[in-house]
């Protein structure tokens, strides 16, 4: 079997169980072409900090990362994250015995054109 059908074959079979999942209703629109790549970054300037957590408070799963630091490390975290909706995003930074939060809301626009 030649690659060039081997790849035809494979894309052909990867579309047919997408059509499949959107009509069983088990993929809706509106979820696939939900933000994928959201870029978040995190910096702080506090000393001593232990951990840094990044939180997406309406994702099904609202905890994107956990970031453990070692003395001394800088308090700077880069990433990206999915989110199906508009949503708060919450940074958590733990440093010296306290907990420190800030939050600041991302948009997520369908399609990429809309506010």
């Amino acid at each position: 079997m030649n690659a060039f059908r081997r790849n035809v074959l494979k894309g052909a079979a990867g579309a047919s169980a997408v059509a499949v999942a959107v009509a069983a209703g088990l993929l809706k629109p509106t979820q696939a072409m939900a933000a994928w790549n959201v870029p978040v970054e995190v910096a702080s300037s506090i000393a001593g900090i232990t951990s840094i957590a990044i939180l997406a408070e309406k994702n099904a799963l609202p905890l994107v990362g956990n970031f453990g630091m070692s003395g001394g490390a800088e308090g700077f975290i880069s990433t990206r994250i999915k989110m199906g909706q508009t949503s708060l995003i919450r940074a958590v930074v733990s440093a010296g015995g306290k907990t420190f939060t800030t939050a600041k809301e991302v948009k997520v626009t369908i399609g990429g054109c809309g506010g």
